[in-house]
């Protein structure tokens, strides 16, 4: 057994059944044993690969998203231009790329990474070389300041609570022991007022929730209501789905979640209706599919310019890159965009306008 199983089926035998959020939680951020602390994550030897290290268009796609935006709300200075869940640091510098080719935006951008893990922040610092960004573990550390923000693959990870329908309420999913081995189970049935409106789920079905991710995105709603910019999260997910979509990656292949905890990435995917709900006092748009987003950005005539550089394997790369990013068939539409701006303010281009 290792540590983490220990930490973790001593917890149950002491306190009972944990929430799958708790699991994700302790697998995920436990300080010493965690998978973030030990884990190789990101890339061909870690588990999973994000559309930054796939292609640099991706990144320089969104930087003239961000761009757009600080021009058309007055080119503020300073203002924060902030990452969350930066990873390695690949698209924070492909952002920055192509922001150097906007007239005054690198001259007012203060750059602001949120990310708590010391081992990250080294590897986001020599990605980022010619840059001098900051970090702080979470939002509310920010400067006072507008606000332009990018998310891709973040809330996906954020710890989420799953309950299923019952013919009497509601009963959550929990995480306890049965001869030694983690297992499934359901904690007894209860009223849940989150969900009163969720008319289309049937008896059986799951509904997931992400407090945290709300809260966040409430904070980041705030000080864009108060101080003016932009937020554009980019993840996997849907809207207002119903379903199981707690699961575990390692090595590029979906694992039992339950099997070795803390040597696999967990995610859930994204409600982007729950997020637009806790977007409060901004404009918000409609979720938009990322290969919509970024072939109304501009990325195919900036993959046929950079394809005149290539040639051979190098070629053939690129063009397999652009048709993963974009297509319908890969993360052309498993992946969905959201964008919040200050109310008044044009919409981030790129986007389908929200119509109530």
């Amino acid at each position: 057994m290792t540590p983490l199983q220990h930490i973790i089926h001593q917890q149950i035998k002491r306190f009972g059944p944990i929430s799958v959020a708790d699991y994700m939680t302790l697998c995920l951020l436990q300080p010493e044993h965690g998978y973030y602390t030990t884990q190789t994550a990101l890339g061909a030897q870690g588990d999973f690969t994000t559309a930054p290290e796939i292609s640099q268009m991706f990144g320089e796609m969104l930087g003239l998203c961000l761009v757009q935006c600080w021009q058309d709300q007055g080119r503020p200075d300073p203002f924060a231009l902030v990452e969350l869940g930066p990873g390695r640091g690949t698209l924070m510098a492909d952002i920055l790329r192509v922001e150097a080719k906007a007239p005054g935006f690198l001259e007012a951008a203060q750059i602001w990474l949120i990310e708590a893990s010391p081992r990250m922040q080294q590897v986001q610092s020599d990605t980022l070389a010619d840059h001098t960004p900051s970090w702080v573990a979470q939002v509310t550390d920010l400067p006072d300041l507008p606000l332009f923000l990018v998310a891709n693959e973040f809330f996906d990870a954020l710890p989420v609570r799953q309950f299923r329908r019952a013919k009497d309420g509601w009963q959550e999913q929990m995480i306890g022991l049965s001869d030694g081995q983690l297992v499934f189970g359901l904690a007894a049935p209860m009223q849940v007022e989150t969900f009163e409106d969720r008319t289309n789920v049937k008896t059986g079905d799951i509904v997931e929730t992400n407090s945290v991710a709300q809260a966040i995105i409430g904070e980041i709603a705030q000080r864009i209501a108060d101080k003016g910019g932009a937020a554009l999260v980019v993840d996997y997910g849907d809207w207002a789905a119903v379903g199981d979509t707690f699961q575990a990656v390692r090595q590029h292949r979906k694992t039992d979640p339950l099997a070795e905890p803390g040597k696999a990435d967990l995610t859930a995917h994204v409600d982007f209706a729950a997020l637009a709900r806790a977007a409060n006092d901004v404009s918000r748009t409609a979720m938009t599919a990322q290969g919509v987003l970024l072939e109304r950005l501009g990325i195919t005539p900036r993959a046929q310019a950079l394809a005149g550089h290539l040639s051979g394997a190098a070629l053939d790369n690129h063009v397999s890159a652009h048709r993963r990013l974009t297509h319908p068939d890969e993360m052309g539409t498993l992946f969905k965009a959201i964008a919040l701006y200050q109310k008044g303010a044009p919409p981030p281009p790129g986007f389908d306008l929200y119509d109530p």
